[in-house]
C-alpha cells in the first residue's frame, strides 16, 4: 500500500520546502520512496530501534541533508520537531507494523515460528522484556493483556498454564511458550486463525513496547503538528490500532458546536477532512506479493483549519 500512501500525501508534499515525517522509519523503504517521489521535500524520520536507524541511515545516505534521522519513539514527535525548529509539517506517515528486520532476526523474539529469547523490545536498550512480563506479572494482569491486546478468547486457559509452568522454571525462550499454548488450547481453537500462538505474541509485543499507550498520544500530536493543508496517512495492522486512529480522525472531522445554532462559529468547525472512506484494504495482488500486508488498514486525513484552542 506504499503507492497509495504516497498518493494520499502528494498534494501536500509537491510544494517546495515541504517537510514530511516518517514516524516509523524501520529499514527506510517508505522514507526512500518519499524522498524519491518528492525531490524538494525534507524528511524527518523517527525510530526507537538503533539498529534500524543504522541500516536505514546507510540506505538514505545518498539523499544527504534532506534526511534527518532521530532515535525517538513516535509520541516524542512534538519534542523532536521543537528541537529541529519545525513548528509545522506538511506530511506525516505512520506504518504501525513490526518491521521485517525485527520479525526475521531470530534473537529479537518477535516471531513464534522460530525459537529465540523472549525479548520483543523494539528498543533493546530500555524497558522490560517479554520474558519478564511472563515471569512477573500477576495472573489477572496477564489475562487482561491477552484479552485486550491479543483479543485472545482463551486467555484464562493460557495464563493458567503460564503461571503453573513459570513456578517450575521461568520462561526465557519462545519455543517453550509456543508449545505451552498449543497444549493449553482446545482442539477447536487450534483449527482457526493460523498459528495458535499468534494472538499471545501480539499481546506481549504490544505490552512490552507500550504500543497503544504511545499511539494514543502520537496520533493527536501528529495531527496537531500538521500545517493547514498538511496530510497524514496511517497504516494499522490490527483492530485496536485502527479503532484508535479512526476515533482521532472522526473527532477532528466533526462539528463540535452545540445543536441548534443557526450559524456554526469558526471554533466549532471541523479541523480535518477525511481522505479515505473508512479504512482502505490492500489489494489481492499486494497480499500475494507480501502476506504480512494482509491485515493492513489505511486511513488518511487533511488539516483544513487551525485549532481555536
Amino acid at each position: 500500500m506504499l503507492q497509495r500512501c504516497l498518493d494520499l500525501l502528494a498534494p501536500a508534499l509537491e510544494r517546495p520546502g515541504a517537510v514530511v515525517v516518517d514516524c516509523t522509519l524501520g529499514l527506510g523503504g517508505h522514507s526512500e520512496a518519499l524522498l524519491t517521489r518528492f525531490p524538494e521535500a525534507r524528511l524527518v524520520a523517527l525510530d526507537r530501534d538503533k539498529e534500524a536507524l543504522r541500516l536505514s541511515g546507510e540506505r538514505l545516505d545518498p539523499f544527504g541533508d534532506r534526511a534527518t534521522l532521530v532515535h525517538a519513539v513516535y509520541d516524542e514527535l512534538p519534542d523532536v520537531l521543537d528541537r529541529l525548529g519545525l513548528p509545522r509539517v506538511q506530511g506525516v506517515l505512520f506504518d504501525l507494523g513490526v518491521s521485517s528486520m525485527q520479525l526475521d532476526e531470530a534473537d529479537r523474539g518477535f516471531a513464534y515460528a522460530q525459537d529465540a529469547p523472549l525479548d520483543m523490545r523494539m528498543d533493546q536498550t530500555t524497558g522490560v522484556s517479554a520474558a519478564e512480563v511472563l515471569n512477573t506479572y500477576p495472573p489477572g494482569e496477564l489475562v487482561r493483556i491477552l484479552r485486550v491486546y491479543g483479543e485472545e478468547k482463551q486467555a484464562k486457559r493460557i495464563v493458567s498454564a503460564i503461571v503453573r509452568e513459570r513456578e517450575k522454571e521461568p520462561f526465557s525462550n519462545s519455543a517453550r511458550l509456543v508449545e505451552l499454548i498449543r497444549d493449553a488450547l482446545p482442539q477447536a481453537a487450534k483449527r482457526t486463525g493460523g498459528n495458535p500462538a499468534k494472538r499471545t505474541f501480539q499481546a506481549l509485543r504490544i505490552e512490552v513496547n507500550g504500543e497503544l499507550t504511545v499511539l494514543e498520544r502520537a496520533i493527536p500530536a501528529a495531527v496537531k503538528a500538521l500545517a493547514v493543508g498538511g496530510r497524514i496517512a496511517v497504516l494499522s495492522y490490527h483492530s485496536l490500532e485502527d479503532r484508535l486512529v479512526k476515533q482521532v480522525f472522526a473527532a477532528g472531522a466533526a462539528i463540535t458546536a452545540p445543536p441548534g445554532l443557526p450559524v456554526v462559529p469558526e471554533r466549532y468547525q471541523p479541523r480535518l477532512k477525511l481522505l479515505t472512506r473508512g479504512a482502505e484494504l490492500p489489494t489481492e495482488e499486494e497480499v500475494a506479493q507480501n502476506r504480512r500486508a494482509a491485515p493492513a488498514r489505511l486511513r488518511g486525513a487533511q488539516r483544513i483549519r487551525e485549532s481555536m484552542e
